[in-house]
């Protein structure tokens, strides 16, 4: 079970700073449907070729300042 809850909103912005981050993520790969954190986690793995645990750092990171530049 993933360490987080994302919003549409927030999901979002996750969006954008991974996409910042890795640059050949596609946005497409990266869609959000509410209450699916574990398959985003485990797409997120799988794309970035990083364990549970990095992907799930990361995203806690990117929330802990949502309207910052960095993760």
């Amino acid at each position: 079970m993933a360490s987080f809850t994302l919003t549409p909103d927030t999901a979002q912005k996750v969006k954008i700073k991974f996409l910042r981050k890795y640059r050949d993520l596609a946005s497409e790969n990266i869609s959000f449907e509410p209450g699916q954190e574990d398959q985003l986690v485990a797409r997120l793995m799988d794309l970035i070729k990083r364990d549970q645990k990095y992907v799930e750092f990361t995203i806690n990171k990117a929330l802990a300042d949502p309207e910052g530049n960095r993760l």
